[in-house]
C-alpha cells in the first residue's frame, strides 16, 4: 500500500496532496511554516491580508486553470492589470505605450535606442552565454541599459555578465520589441505574450486563499497536513528513500515518518545536505555552488484611501534599494479591512549575507518609508502601522555555469527510485506558480504509475514572460 510523504506545502506540495488524496492514497505533508502556500502564501495582520510577492493566476495549462477554478469558484476574481515602471523619477505604463515612451523619453533617447535595436538585429548571431549577451543581441545596448541592466542587477546582486543566459531564455523570450509595439498600437495581445495580458485571475482573499482551499480539500479527502514541522533528515538505503526525521518547531521534539514515495519541494541544496547517509562529495560540492536570493518584505498600513492605481510598480530607479511595490487593495478590495486605508508591500531583493538582510525591523521600516517618500509615492506621517517578513530561498540564481552543478545533483537524485523533486526551490528552477502546480500534478501521476518528465516543465517556447528583468510571479 502506498504511503506518500510530501516535504513542503507550497503550490507543488498542496497540488500533489490534493490529487493523490482524491485517489485514496495515504498522504502526509510536512511544512515548517504555520500556514500553507509557500511563496504564494498570504499573511494576515490586523484584519488585512498581504501576499508574499505578486501572484497572478494565469496559465496556458488548462488542467492548472481548471484546478484553480475548481478550488475557488466565484472567489477566483478577474482583475484588470495596472502596472508601471519607475525609472529615474519617471513612470512608464507597462505594457509599453509608444506615445508615452516618445513623450517622456524624448526623441533624443528614442532614436539612439531604435538604431541600437536595428543594429543588434541586423548583426550576425553572437555568443550567448550570459544574460547581458542575450538581451543585447535582441534589444540592442541602449534598451538593455535603460530597461534591463539596473533592475536585473538590483534583483540578483551581481553584474548581468555573471547571470546565465538561461534566465533570459526563461523569462524574456516571449516578448520582442515588435510585439510590444504592435500590442501598444492595436491594444490586443494576439502574440499571446503572458506579460502583455491585461486581465488575470486572483483569489478574493489573496493568493494563499487558493492553497488554503486546496489543503482543506485534501484533508477532507484524507490527507494529513502537519504544520510547524521541519524535515531535518532524509534517510535512504542508496536506492530508495526510506523515511524522514522531522523537528516539531513548537517544542523541538523529533519524530520519524516512513513512506513508500517521497516528494520534495524543499530547496534542492538543503535536500542534498540532509540526506543520510551523506551524498557523495562531488554532489555536496555541486549543491554548495547553488545560490538563492532572499526577500526582505516591508509591509505598511497607510492612512490614505488612494496611494496609486497600480497593482504593483517595478522600481528601476538605482537611487533606491526597493525593487517592487504592491498595492493590495488594487488586487482585491477584500484584502483590506478599512477602505479608508491602503496596504502596501515593498520588496527588497538580497542575500542573507547582505546588510539589508541584517537590518532590524525598525531600520527596515524606516528605510521603506524614506524610499516611498523619495519616490513621491507617499507623504511623511501617513503610515499607521508596519511589519517585516524575511523570506530565504525565494529565487534560484542562474549564475553562469549553474547548469553543470545542477546536472550533477539531478543525476544523483535520479538514482532514488521513489524520490520526486518538484516546485521552484525543489528543482532549482525559476518556475511560475502554475509551473510549480504542474510539477505537483506530474509527481502525483508518476506515483500512480505514469512516467512523466517533471524536469521538462517550464521549457515551453511559447510561455515565457517579460518583466523588465523578471520576478513577476
Amino acid at each position: 500500500m502506498k504511503r506518500v510523504v510530501i516535504i513542503g506545502a507550497g503550490p507543488a506540495g498542496i497540488a500533489t496532496a490534493e490529487k493523490l488524496s482524491r485517489q485514496g492514497i495515504a498522504t502526509t505533508v510536512f511544512e515548517k511554516d504555520t500556514v500553507v502556500g509557500g511563496l504564494s502564501r498570504t499573511l494576515c495582520y490586523r484584519g488585512n491580508r498581504f501576499d508574499v510577492g505578486p501572484h497572478r493566476f494565469f496559465s496556458k495549462h488548462r488542467q492548472v486553470m481548471g484546478w484553480w477554478q475548481e478550488m475557488l469558484g466565484e472567489d477566483l476574481l478577474r482583475v484588470k492589470r495596472h502596472t508601471r515602471i519607475c525609472y529615474r523619477d519617471t513612470f512608464f505604463n507597462y505594457p509599453l505605450s509608444v506615445k508615452e515612451a516618445l513623450f517622456k523619453l524624448g526623441i533624443g533617447h528614442c532614436v539612439p535606442a531604435f538604431l541600437s535595436y536595428i543594429k543588434a538585429r541586423a548583426a550576425s548571431p553572437k555568443q550567448e552565454e550570459t544574460f547581458e549577451q542575450w538581451v543585447q543581441n535582441r534589444f540592442g545596448n541602449c534598451l538593455y541599459r535603460a530597461f534591463f541592466k539596473n533592475y536585473t542587477e538590483k534583483i540578483w546582486g551581481m553584474p548581468c555578465g555573471n547571470i546565465d543566459a538561461d534566465w533570459a531564455a526563461q523569462r524574456i523570450r516571449g516578448l520582442s520589441l515588435s510585439s510590444a509595439l504592435r500590442n501598444a498600437i492595436v491594444k490586443n495581445n494576439k502574440d499571446g505574450v503572458k506579460s502583455l495580458i491585461r486581465e488575470f485571475h486572483y483569489p478574493r482573499l489573496g493568493a494563499g486563499m487558493m492553497y488554503e482551499a486546496a489543503a482543506a480539500r485534501a484533508q477532507r479527502q484524507g490527507a494529513n497536513l502537519v504544520l510547524g514541522a521541519e524535515v531535518v533528515e532524509v534517510a535512504h538505503n542508496h536506492k530508495r528513500i526510506t523515511h524522514v526525521i522531522c523537528r516539531n518547531l513548537l517544542d523541538g521534539t523529533l519524530f520519524e515518518a516512513e513512506g513508500t514515495d517521497f516528494c520534495s519541494s524543499m530547496p534542492l541544496d538543503l535536500l542534498i545536505r540532509r540526506l543520510k547517509p551523506s551524498a557523495p562529495q562531488e554532489v555536496l560540492d555541486a549543491s554548495a555552488c547553488l545560490k538563492y536570493r532572499s526577500l526582505l518584505l516591508v509591509y505598511y498600513i497607510v492612512d490614505q484611501k488612494e496611494v496609486f492605481r497600480d497593482n504593483w510598480i517595478y522600481i528601476h530607479t538605482p537611487e533606491v534599494m526597493v525593487g517592487r511595490i504592491q498595492n493590495y487593495k488594487n488586487w482585491s478590495s477584500d484584502m483590506i479591512q478599512n477602505d479608508e486605508q491602503t496596504t502596501l508591500g515593498l520588496e527588497y531583493f538580497c542575500s542573507e549575507s547582505d546588510s539589508l538582510w541584517s537590518l532590524t525591523d525598525e531600520e527596515a521600516i524606516r528605510l521603506g518609508e524614506s524610499e516611498l517618500i523619495k519616490l513621491k509615492l507617499l507623504k511623511s506621517g501617513r503610515i499607521r502601522d508596519a511589519f517585516v517578513v524575511r523570506v530565504p530561498y525565494a529565487y534560484p540564481v542562474y549564475e553562469v555555469n549553474y547548469r553543470k552543478h545542477l546536472k550533477v545533483i539531478k543525476d544523483y537524485a535520479g538514482t532514488f527510485g521513489n524520490l520526486h523533486c518538484m516546485g521552484r526551490s525543489g528543482m532549482f528552477r525559476y518556475n511560475n506558480m502554475d509551473h510549480s502546480v504542474l510539477t505537483g500534478f506530474l509527481a502525483a501521476r508518476n506515483i500512480l504509475g505514469a512516467s512523466e518528465d517533471i524536469w521538462n516543465v517550464n521549457t515551453e517556447k511559447v510561455y515565457y514572460e517579460y518583466t523588465s528583468g523578471g520576478l513577476e510571479a
